[in-house]
């Protein structure tokens, strides 16, 4: 079985910053060739929107056999919201929560992020999976993209 990686906007971007790009590229090109399944939401979609053509253009890159698409719904809201009131961020970022929710409701094997704030933070990644625990969901690994840790 192939392993699932929920990857947010920061990972498409990456693949164009110089201090990413090595292992941004790296995961995209194990997408394109079947390797692992990229899982995007339309909330890295819509995100991305807003992005330069050619960091937007990286998600049809990957043929569609090789992707799940995903979307933030009212289960993933409502985690989203138990994160914030249980204090692991504040409202300010729910963006970030729901990036963490989407992917741990449809049980992505690993979050991939370049937010290491908010997302890829090893305090906050405890918080998130209490919070996970006391509402009934399953641990998620939460990485950055460094070659062959994932």
């Amino acid at each position: 079985m192939l392993m699932k990686i929920y990857v947010d906007t920061s990972v498409f971007g990456g693949c164009f910053d110089a201090e990413f790009e090595e292992w941004s590229n790296k995961l995209v090109e194990e997408f394109i060739r079947g390797f692992k399944v990229a899982v995007i939401s339309d909330l890295t979609l819509r995100e991305l929107e807003d992005a330069p053509l050619k960091v937007r253009n990286l998600v049809g890159e990957i043929p569609e056999e090789h992707k799940e698409y995903v979307v933030l719904n009212d289960e993933t809201k409502a985690l989203a919201r138990c994160y914030i009131h249980e204090g692991v961020v504040g409202e300010g970022f729910l963006v970030d929560t729901q990036h963490i929710a989407i992917a741990t409701v449809n049980r992505g094997d690993v979050l991939v992020s370049w937010n290491f704030k908010h997302i890829v933070n090893l305090t906050k990644i405890r918080h998130y999976n209490a919070v996970n625990l006391k509402y009934g969901y399953p641990l998620l690994e939460i990485k950055k993209s460094d070659g062959g840790a994932l």
